[in-house]
C-alpha cells in the first residue's frame, strides 16, 4: 500500500522518450512513491522500439500519441490500486520529451473539456488526433524547412540570437512546416498544437495547456529575450500557427517543462547564442537562461554497445571498463547509429592509437572508446560555449547511467572534476516535482534554492583519478581533426580546403575556443 504524506504531497511527471514515470514527494520534499510505465515492454501491441518508430529513411522518428495517454491511463490505475491518496495532492509538475508535438483535431477541445471519469483516456481520445504519429526529438527529416527558415530571417547566425538556437531538424517549428507542406490536410483540420509537456498537462486540466516559455524555447519560434512567439519565425514555418500554438506563458504560471536525453545543461545570466548549442529561457528563474547541449546518441546508444559487447549485462559493461585503462589506450571511436546533432554525422567510427580508421575493436576497447568519446565530446562542445572547469567546479550526474559508478568514473576523469548524483534515476520527475512545490510559493517570490534547502544533498560517486584529466586533453587535438574528416565525408556540399586555422573556426565554431596548446596544435597540422 501506498504511504500517506501528512501535510500533503506534490506528483512529478517524465513523459520521456521510453517510459512514463510519476514520483510523489511530500512536503519535506522526500520521495514516498514512484512507479512508471515502458512502452516497449507494457505496450508492446504499438510496435516501439525504444519508445519510438523509425521509419524507411532512417531519418523520420515518431511514436504513437494514443500510446503516450493510454500509459497515463495504466499508470493512474497502479496508483489507484497501490492506495495511493489523491487527495493529499497539492500540486504536480511534469517534464516532457523535448520538442515533440502532439496534433489535436479540430473539436478536440470540447472532447478534452467534457471527459468522463468512469472511462479511459486513451478511449475517449481516440478520435482527437489530426496526426497520428508525432514527431520527436530523435527526428533528423526536416533539413529543407531548416534551411528555408533560417534564409528568412537572414541566416543561421540571425536565427541563433532572435530564438536562441540556429534551424535544427528535431526543433518544433520545422517539423510543423514539414506536416504543414506533405500533409496540409491534417494540418488544416488542427485546432491545437502542443508540445508533448503541454500535451501532457492537458490531460490533466481537461483543456489545452499553454506552452511554457522554457520548452517554447526549444521550437526556433520564441523570441527568448521578448519571451514572445516570432511573427517572422510563425510566417515561415506554416500559414496561422499562432492561433494552433496559443500564446506562451512564464513556466511557473501553470506547468512547467524540463528537457529529457542526453543533455548538458549551463545556467547563464545573459544569453550568448551561438552556432552550436542552445539558449533557453530559465525554467526556474525568469531574469537568467539556460544553455544546453543536446546528444542523440545517449542511452539507446550505450545500450547497444552494451547488448553488443557484454552480453546484454550492465556487470560485463562495468567490469569492461574496469579492465581497460584511462585513454584507452590512444584508441578513439565516434558512435552514431542516428544522425548526431554535434556534429552532423551518422555512422561507427573507430581510429586506433596510430590514427588509422578501423573497423572493429576487441569488446572491452569498444566500450570504453564509447563511453570515454560520449563525454569528451560534451567537454568539448560545453567549452565551445565558454564553459570551463574550475577549482570548485561540481557535476551533477542524473538518469539511469548515473548509477553506474563505472560510468561515472570515466565522466570524472575527462572533465577533471568531482561527480555527484541524487538517489533516484527518475531526476526528471524529482525536478517537476520540485518545481511544482516552486509554482505553489510562486506569489511570494521565493526563489527555487530556497525551496530545495530541505532536499537531500547529492552524493559523490566518483572523483578524477590525478593526472588523468590531462590525459584526456591530449586526445583533442585528434578528436578535432577525426571530426572534420567524418564531417568531410558526410557533408552534403564538401567544404572548401582550409588554408588557415581561421577558416576552420569559421567552419566549425563548437571548437573555436579551446585551449591554446589545442590551437597551436590544429594551426600547425593546418600549415
Amino acid at each position: 500500500m501506498a504511504e500517506r504524506a501528512a501535510g500533503g504531497c506534490c506528483l512529478g511527471w517524465d513523459f520521456s522518450t521510453q517510459q512514463v514515470k510519476v514520483v510523489a514527494v511530500d512536503t519535506e520534499l522526500k520521495v514516498f512513491y514512484e512507479d512508471s510505465v515502458h512502452f516497449d515492454r507494457d505496450l508492446p501491441e504499438y510496435g516501439t522500439q525504444g519508445g519510438v518508430h523509425v521509419h524507411e529513411d532512417g531519418l523520420t522518428v515518431t511514436s504513437p500519441v494514443l500510446m503516450w495517454v493510454q500509459a497515463l491511463d495504466m499508470l493512474l490505475e497502479k496508483m489507484k490500486a497501490s492506495g495511493f491518496d489523491f487527495s493529499q495532492v497539492l500540486a504536480l509538475s511534469g517534464a516532457g520529451q523535448q520538442h515533440g508535438s502532439v496534433y489535436w483535431k479540430t473539436g478536440a477541445g470540447r472532447v478534452l473539456t467534457g471527459l468522463l471519469p468512469d472511462l479511459p483516456l486513451h478511449k475517449q481520445l481516440q478520435a482527437c488526433f489530426s496526426v497520428s504519429n508525432s514527431p520527436v526529438w530523435m527526428d533528423s527529416s526536416t533539413t529543407a524547412q531548416c534551411r528555408r527558415l533560417e534564409a528568412t530571417v537572414g541566416g543561421p547566425h540571425a536565427l541563433s540570437c532572435l530564438t536562441g538556437s540556429r534551424a535544427y531538424e528535431r526543433f518544433t517549428g520545422n517539423q510543423i512546416a514539414k506536416i504543414s507542406q506533405q500533409n496540409p490536410e491534417a494540418y488544416s483540420h488542427t485546432e491545437r498544437i502542443s508540445l508533448v509537456s503541454s500535451f501532457a498537462a492537458s490531460l490533466f486540466l481537461g483543456s489545452y495547456a499553454p506552452i511554457d516559455y522554457s520548452d517554447g524555447s526549444g521550437m526556433n519560434l520564441l523570441q527568448i529575450q521578448d519571451k514572445v512567439w516570432s511573427p517572422v519565425c510563425l510566417s515561415a514555418c506554416a500559414p496561422h500557427l499562432e492561433e494552433k500554438l496559443g500564446p506562451p506563458v512564464p513556466s511557473l504560471s501553470v506547468v512547467v517543462s524540463l528537457g529529457t536525453s542526453d543533455t548538458l545543461f549551463l545556467w547563464l545570466r545573459e544569453p550568448t547564442p551561438a552556432l552550436e548549442g542552445h539558449i533557453f529561457c530559465n525554467p526556474v528563474d525568469a531574469q537568467h537562461y539556460m544553455a544546453l547541449l543536446c546528444f542523440k546518441n545517449g542511452s539507446l546508444m550505450r545500450e547497444k554497445i552494451r547488448d553488443e559487447s557484454a552480453s546484454c549485462s550492465w556487470s560485463e559493461f562495468s567490469k569492461a571498463l574496469q579492465s581497460t585503462e584511462m585513454g584507452n589506450g590512444g584508441n578513439l571511436g565516434f558512435y552514431f547509429d542516428v544522425m548526431e546533432i554535434t556534429p552532423a554525422v551518422t555512422g561507427r567510427h573507430r581510429f586506433s592509437a596510430g590514427n588509422r580508421e578501423v573497423s572493429a575493436f576487441p569488446p572491452e576497447v569498444e566500450i570504453r572508446a564509447l563511453v570515454e568519446g560520449q563525454f569528451m565530446a560534451k567537454r568539448i562542445h560545453a567549452e565551445s560555449l565558454g564553459y570551463r572547469v574550475m577549482p570548485k567546479t561540481k557535476i551533477l550526474a542524473t538518469g539511469g547511467a548515473s548509477h553506474n559508478k563505472d560510468i561515472l568514473q570515466v565522466l570524472a576523469d575527462v572533465f577533471g572534476a568531482p561527480v555527484y548524483v541524487i538517489d533516484t534515476t527518475n531526476s526528471a520527475c524529482l525536478g517537476s516535482a520540485y518545481q511544482a512545490f516552486h509554482g505553489l510559493a510562486a506569489r511570494t517570490d521565493l526563489r527555487f534554492s530556497e525551496i530545495l534547502k530541505l532536499a537531500p544533498s547529492p552524493k559523490l560517486a566518483a572523483i578524477p583519478m590525478p593526472g588523468v584529466s590531462q590525459r584526456f586533453r591530449e586526445l583533442e587535438s585528434r578528436i578535432l581533426a577525426f571530426s572534420r574528416t567524418l564531417l568531410q565525408k558526410q557533408s552534403r556540399t564538401a567544404l572548401p580546403t582550409l588554408t588557415s586555422y581561421s577558416v576552420y573556426e569559421a567552419l566549425l565554431p563548437q571548437y573555436a575556443k579551446l585551449e591554446q596548446r589545442i590551437l597551436s596544435q590544429a594551426r600547425a597540422a593546418l600549415q
